[in-house]
């Protein structure tokens, strides 16, 4: 049983209510893979796999959105640009993270947990599924210009989005016959020609985001369940421009719960139908 958990900046709250809402129907993972803000919240549940893991992250994702962690006003972030080519340091978001996750390294957590960043010497995705915990998860989650790359080793990372925006192909690598897709309601969402150039940009990463996604869930092999959990709102931007906006956060998150509550009371039949034959 795996939980695949996808990226998205702070819209990634959705994916707390989608896991509250699968620890209420007493759905555990054996694995869990996590991109970007993902990594964040599927580290929580590989450390913790229990409702009050639902609370620590609200809590967390409460604090994500204020100044301590994405810093200064638009005289700082110009400064931070002009000497470090980003916009904020990512101190305050490593502080958070030490304060939220454990401390050991990533093989020493209850529940075998992986997260990608991409490698930018290698120009390719990098799974992290031993050493500091802390360290993968800030990589996986360096945004390009909003936070620096992470160096681990001789290497820089930068944000798994990049290369696998909603792993669901490496949790099948990794053996898993049933699989949850957390996501944060951008795959739900129409796309349309771009009507100025700034969309232009916008849309066409988004186009490569659903491929990968897309062209893993094409090639699952027999045998294997994938459900994509439902995060409950239309009309989530392709790129939450206030990313440090809190706004709405306890709605999403409550939205998502209920619409992935009543998902899983739809297939529980077909939920257990396929746990006898596997």
């Amino acid at each position: 049983m795996a939980f695949v958990l996808g990226g998205g900046g702070i819209l990634g709250a959705s994916e707390v209510g989608m896991l509250a809402a699968l620890f209420d129907a007493d759905i555990l993972p054996d694995l869990v893979v996590g991109t970007s803000v993902g990594a964040i919240n599927g580290a929580a549940v590989a450390a913790e796999p229990a409702p009050a893991t639902i609370d620590r992250l609200t809590d967390l994702w409460s604090q994500l959105g204020v100044s301590d962690v994405f810093a200064g006003g638009p005289a700082r972030r110009l400064a931070t640009v002009v000497q470090h080519g980003h916009l904020h340091s990512n101190a305050p978001l490593r502080a958070l993270l030490r304060t939220h996750l454990p401390a050991g390294p990533i093989e020493d957590l209850p529940v075998r947990f992986q997260c990608v960043a991409a490698s930018i010497e290698r120009a390719a995705a990098h799974w992290f599924d031993r050493g500091p915990l802390v360290e993968a998860v800030l990589a996986s989650c360096a945004v390009p210009a909003l936070l620096p790359p992470v160096r681990i080793g001789e290497e820089h990372f930068i944000d798994g989005g990049i290369v696998d925006s909603n792993p669901v192909g490496r949790a099948v690598e990794l053996g898993a016959h049933t699989v949850y897709v957390l996501h944060v309601g951008r795959i739900e969402r129409p796309l349309r020609p771009p009507r100025w150039p700034w969309e232009a940009g916008l849309v066409a990463f988004e186009i490569a985001r659903r491929r990968g996604f897309t062209e893993a869930m094409a090639r699952l092999p027999s045998g294997v369940a994938v459900h994509v959990l439902p995060v409950g709102e239309r009309g989530a931007p392709l790129v939450p421009l206030r990313y440090r906006s809190t706004s709405g956060l306890n709605r999403r998150i409550q939205q998502a719960r209920q619409a992935t509550a009543a998902y899983l009371d739809l297939t529980a039949g077909d939920r257990t139908r396929s746990l006898d034959v596997l």
